[in-house]
């Protein structure tokens, strides 16, 4: 798929040296072709390498994608320089006139905060209010799921003992369902969090079908309204020493972190970690983009 992004963006040169199809403005205007328009919230503290991740993702069909970086107003963390905020970003009041084909709301280091006392809880719920009727689907992530299944039908999360950190095997439900299509029966999709939903919630819900879950991680994905709204609890976007940076992170922390699990060889730190999620995180996003964003979309927004 033809990645639509400005010109100078810094994930756009990464993405090209991996030999990912990276279109600028000026050669996409000339196609006469309507691209999907895919608004990314990114809450994350890091946004340039979660630009990286969800580019990423996105680059696997033959459909043209223009993306538009979205942060928050309400708050503005100090881990991404203002000029790239400035240069790359849009906020909510910029955009919520608009229409979009797709939404994606990342994951944020937020979740051991009750809802209310995270500081753009208040924005960040006219987002998705505003994306019932302005986005075709919207697909959250990790602590962006909880926020979303949450807001969504009151389904609240609920502290874990201790961190979960690593590859975990999960077990596909609903096969048939386009978003699964190419899914083996088990498969592997790494997850960081403090927090998780019960099962036994979701399934208070009728209109919530659960696709995928682990016996140790929990539900990974679960889908409303035919896929008009996707929630996945892991991070299928990340990179293969995402969980490597995290844990020697939370080292110099001094907070004494468990060894992801299934991830470093031997459990040893020292080994460079296989990346065994890819496929699937590639077949995941190439479904919602086809299945319930394209197919579903109408042609004039």
């Amino acid at each position: 798929m033809p990645i639509n992004v400005q010109s100078e963006l810094p994930a756009r040169q990464i993405l090209i040296e991996e030999n990912i199809f990276v279109m600028d403005e000026t050669r996409a205007v000339t196609q006469d072709i309507r691209p999907l328009k895919i608004a990314l919230l990114n809450l994350m503290p890091l946004k340039e390498e979660t630009e990286v991740q969800i580019l990423r993702c996105l680059s696997n069909t033959p459909l043209q994608v223009e993306v538009t970086f979205l942060c928050t107003a309400s708050y503005i963390g100090s881990n991404t320089p203002k000029s790239h905020l400035e240069k790359f970003y849009l906020t909510f009041d910029d955009i919520k006139d608009n229409k979009y084909d797709g939404l994606i709301i990342t994951g944020a280091p937020v979740e051991l905060q009750e809802w209310e006392d995270v500081l753009y809880w208040d924005e960040l719920k006219n987002i998705m209010e505003w994306s019932k009727t302005n986005v075709t689907s919207t697909f959250h992530i990790c602590w962006g799921a909880q926020a979303g299944i949450y807001y969504h039908y009151g389904i609240d999360k609920y502290e874990l003992d201790s961190k979960l950190s690593g590859i975990y095997s999960h077990k596909v439900y609903n096969r048939k369902i386009p978003l699964l299509r190419g899914f083996d029966d088990v498969f592997l999709a790494p997850h960081s969090r403090y927090t998780s939903i019960k099962r036994s919630e979701v399934e208070k819900h009728p209109e919530l079908t659960i696709l995928a879950d682990s016996e140790d991680a929990g539900l990974l994905i679960v889908m409303a309204e035919e896929g008009k709204q996707i929630f996945v609890f892991g991070h299928l976007e990340y990179d293969r020493l995402t969980l490597d940076s995290e844990y020697h992170r939370d080292l110099k922390k001094g907070i004494n972190p468990s060894i992801p699990v299934n991830y470093y060889k031997d459990d040893d730190p020292s080994n460079k970690p296989l990346l065994t999620w890819r496929a699937h995180s590639n077949a995941l996003y190439s479904n919602w983009l086809n299945y319930y964003v394209y197919q579903q979309t109408p042609y004039i927004l």
